[in-house]
């Protein structure tokens, strides 16, 4: 470990660089985010950005800084403050929902050990690698499904709205045992939760220049979840069924039943990350492939590389691009200290695009070994629907690819504004299919 450095004796981030780090509109420039984090992989690899309106937090943009702090879950906390960005406007307002409290959610994403650890395992089971080959007739007939749609679409459509969107979502809820005549509301819940300032997706009527909008949006969402899930549960408790709904429901910690809160924000994070990441990875794929014909000729001739295309693509889109942590203590780290309650920004879209880690990481290669990116998080907190996600993934794609004869794209791509979970809102494509 490089000596410390106390933050008097290092330059901050420039305000320029910095605040668009902060900016949900600053993402749906991927050119120009990449951009930034490349400079500040270079020039300011682990500064502290101080922008006005947020307390500051030190940018962790490389690989392996991410890695040595995400696997401390001792050192860098989950359950402290926010797990998200947020600005002190909203944070106050949090405490005021809640009583104190700093975070409206108490999932998975928001827990330390050994709460995080008891609560991961009441689901370890039913998403194992094992358990996830089960599910893979559920998704294969949800996939062929949807590779029909797409047929029937042809020759244009987008295909973000007509299968990005829905594809994993009908897997994830199926699973959980949601009935298909909630799965659009339940769509529109997850955009307005991690979209919020998308002027597409966001919850009609909300105002994201107004610094405390996310923290009033969320809280609606998770009034309206938990409207619909306590009825869920109550019927799941009375009469289980073979989903995983059931097996969240019916869980149990230390011997007990698991915690009304956190026993519905788990079903709310399964519905809502279970899809959303998911959808961004599909909806990139097809953007790439229809600017690739030679992949998609190699794909074709090729199935087996489907497996590392599908690696490679969650590499390039990194859905969840960041989270923060909150130092438990003092901490020293690439000549750097970190001081006890400082915030720590963990940029995952900065960390798989770095030089030290990947060959030519501004290529897309599918064919890339070792491929030791962050697109599914690092340590304790990894995404506990890993298997799922890339099982479904690979399972769309050795579904569709047969049949996909051509693509092209009939427009520009759009990517959403946000600067937490970020994936393409809009791919029109011309293609044919038989």
């Amino acid at each position: 470990m490089a000596e410390a450095t106390t933050k008097d004796d290092i330059a901050d981030i420039p305000l320029e660089l910095a605040e668009p780090l902060f900016q949900p509109q600053s993402f749906a420039d991927r050119k120009r985010i990449e951009e930034v984090f490349r400079t500040l992989r270079t020039d300011y690899p682990l500064n502290q950005a101080k922008v006005p309106g947020y307390d500051p937090h030190w940018i962790v943009t490389r690989m392996a800084d991410l890695k040595e702090i995400a696997r401390q879950d001792d050192i860098f906390l989950s359950a402290e403050r926010s797990k998200t960005l947020i600005s002190q406007a909203g944070e106050q307002l949090v405490l005021q929902y809640t009583g104190g409290d700093h975070n409206l959610f108490h999932t998975l994403v928001q827990m330390d050990a050994p709460e995080h650890r008891k609560y991961r395992a009441v689901t370890n089971p039913s998403v194992s690698l094992a358990s996830v080959r089960d599910l893979r007739p559920v998704a294969e007939e949800i996939a062929a499904e949807f590779v029909d749609k797409l047929a029937a679409a042809q020759p244009t459509c987008d295909f973000t709205k007509t299968i990005a969107f829905h594809y994993p979502l009908k897997v994830i809820l199926t699973i959980l045992g949601v009935p298909e005549k909630d799965h659009a509301m339940m769509l529109r819940l997850t955009h307005w939760l991690f979209t919020y300032a998308d002027p597409d997706m966001k919850r009609p009527g909300s105002d994201p220049t107004d610094p405390e909008e996310i923290t009033r949006t969320w809280k609606i969402v998770i009034d309206e979840f938990e409207k619909y899930y306590r009825p869920f549960v109550a019927e799941r408790q009375r009469c289980p069924m073979h989903d995983l709904g059931s097996v969240i429901a019916n869980g149990e910690i230390d011997g007990g039943p698991l915690e009304e809160t956190r026993l519905l924000h788990y079903l709310i994070i399964v519905s809502t990350a279970g899809h959303d990441t998911t959808a961004a990875a599909t909806g990139t794929a097809m953007w790439i492939l229809a600017e690739r014909p030679d992949l998609l000729k190699e794909l074709k001739a090729d199935p087996s590389l489907i497996p590392g295309f599908v690696d490679e693509t969650i590499r390039w889109a990194t859905p969840v691009q960041v989270f923060v942590r909150t130092a438990a203590q003092d901490y020293d780290i690439s000549g750097r200290t970190i001081r006890k309650g400082d915030r720590v920004y963990l940029s995952y879209l900065s960390a798989n695009r770095d030089e030290e880690t990947f060959a030519d990481p501004d290529k897309f290669d599918a064919h890339r070994k070792p491929n030791r990116h962050v697109g599914f998080g690092f340590g304790a907190h990894t995404c506990l629907g890993i298997h799922l996600a890339r099982m479904e993934l690979i399972v769309f794609w050795e579904t569709l690819l047969p049949r996909l004869e051509s693509v092209e794209l009939d427009g520009a791509p759009k990517m959403t504004e946000s600067e937490f979970v970020c994936g393409p809102k809009s791919v029109p494509i011309r293609f044919s299919m038989t």
